[in-house]
């Protein structure tokens, strides 16, 4: 039988055990006063006022150290823990905008390479003529430079500094829903230095020759190139001058050509003469605008030619280009009026124009090809095929030197790369514009080659407006006041 030994001896310690435990508790006291000790020290030097304010926070010193001490997680007002969270939020998303990084790195985006700035898409970047390559690094700063001149600055999303948190409550999410309705990108009122696309405004202004209707259609309308004056001229025989404000456009001078319906009439490159030829006559006209005299010019030597209408003035006013008949080009020097040389094409000289420097000549024939002549030499330096084109209407060069235009009797208008028409006899044509259902009868570049404007003079209010800068895509025409 098996002897169980008493209660009383079971739960009783041996002297060893006892004195380990009481040595513990007692390292367990004192680490408590030590850690007292340490957290009244830190609170001794907080200045009065934060004392103050953690005893209304949080209690007494007493109070605080033994939550500190024993570790019991306190609950705090309202007001204070809406605060803290905050505070924490802000911290952490900081330190995550300013840790983070690319979630790969191309090593060929790393490579240095220098990119090819002579392309047409880049031109506008050059500063210079000489930049004909630059770094990716370069033109990446350029084109956060174009941006930020078109955005008015940088825009608010484009900043990570600036990027507003979002709140994972209901309630805050509709207060930032209208933030962002009411954000913006830049400054409104910035003004773009590029065209608007799709739709340009147009304001109906009062007749530039109010003050002298012309009875007889008119065959030429320009502006001086120099002075805000518009000159009319036509078959009523007569040349007029008016002032443009939009508002009087006062007539200044007119002047009467005897038994002379007026074909074309041009100013010259200074301003400060009008050429005009007649339908049927051999002669032409020079008005000197500054002396007011009219000064006929009836015979240049060696010019056989019966009827005088079509011509173009040079850029550089030196000379000035006359048609002749059967495909003959007759250049004649602007200050002498004197016959320098004649340039023959095949078929018959519909229309010409000068190189933005004058040292070539385009002209457009009735059977569809475009003949490049160089002005010193009057050799021709290439012949190409217009695309589609069974008769040449109207020709156009760009002030830039980019594109050469070509209109046809079907109305179609192709856009040339200029360097593509001095080396191919068939050039493709970077755009064909079929937007005229009648003969292209006019074509004409802005000054900055922003705006091309087609015209035909068959039917009533063919004219079309193209941006250049959108690939030739067509304006539509928005009257804001047709008053």
């Amino acid at each position: 039988m098996i002897k169980m030994p008493p209660a009383n001896e079971k739960n009783k310690k041996s002297p060893k055990k006892r004195q380990r435990d009481k040595s513990q508790k007692e390292d367990a006291r004192l680490k408590e006063e030590e850690m007292k000790a340490k957290h009244l020290k830190t609170l001794a030097e907080k200045t009065e006022a934060e004392a103050f304010l953690e005893e209304l926070v949080f209690g007494g010193e007493d109070e605080f150290v033994e939550r500190l001490t024993s570790g019991s997680k306190a609950k705090y007002s309202t007001s204070g823990n809406l605060l803290e969270s905050d505070s924490e939020e802000e911290k952490t998303e900081n330190a995550e905008l300013r840790a983070r990084k690319p979630v790969w790195v191309d090593d060929e985006d790393e490579a240095e390479e220098n990119v090819e700035m002579t392309h047409r898409y880049r031109k506008d970047f050059m500063k210079s003529k000489s930049e004909k390559t630059l770094s990716k690094e370069k033109l990446q700063a350029r084109l956060q430079e174009q941006f930020q001149k078109a955005m008015g600055g940088v825009p608010s999303w484009a900043c990570q500094s600036n990027k507003k948190r979002r709140s994972k409550e209901d309630s805050d999410s509709d207060e930032d829903y209208e933030d962002n309705l009411l954000s913006k990108t830049g400054n409104l009122l910035a003004e773009s230095s590029f065209l608007p696309k799709g739709i340009i405004q147009v304001k109906k202004c009062l007749n530039a020759n109010h003050e002298r209707m012309s009875p007889l259609p008119l065959t030429t309308v320009q502006f001086h190139p120099l002075a805000q004056v518009i000159m009319t001229a036509g078959y009523d025989r007569s040349i007029s001058l008016f002032q443009v404000d939009g508002k009087l456009n006062p007539k200044i001078q007119s002047i009467h050509l005897e038994r002379f319906p007026i074909y074309k009439a041009h100013f010259s490159a200074d301003g400060e003469q009008v050429i005009a030829t007649g339908l049927r006559n051999k002669l032409f006209y020079l008005y000197d605008m500054m002396g007011g005299s009219i000064v006929p010019v009836f015979n240049v030597r060696g010019l056989k030619e019966k009827c005088v209408q079509e011509f173009e003035v040079s850029l550089d006013g030196s000379f000035l280009l006359l048609n002749g008949s059967e495909g003959y080009l007759h250049l004649l020097s602007m200050k002498t009026k004197e016959l320098i040389g004649s340039m023959k094409m095949n078929g018959e000289a519909m229309r010409t124009a000068f190189s933005p420097d004058s040292s070539k000549i385009f002209s457009n024939s009735d059977d569809g090809f475009v003949y490049v002549w160089d002005v010193k030499s009057r050799r021709c330096l290439n012949k190409f095929t217009d695309d589609g084109s069974l008769c040449g209407t109207s020709i156009a060069l760009s002030r830039d030197g980019r594109y050469v235009v070509c209109g046809s009797q079907s109305g179609v208008v192709n856009v040339y790369n200029h360097e593509d028409c001095l080396q191919h006899a068939n050039p493709k044509p970077i755009k064909s514009i079929m937007n005229l259902v009648t003969t292209a009868s006019s074509l004409r570049f802005n000054s900055k080659t922003e705006i091309l404007a087609m015209a035909s003079n068959k039917t009533k209010d063919a004219v079309k407006l193209v941006n250049c800068d959108t690939c030739f895509d067509l304006y539509t025409i928005g009257m804001l006041d047709r008053r």
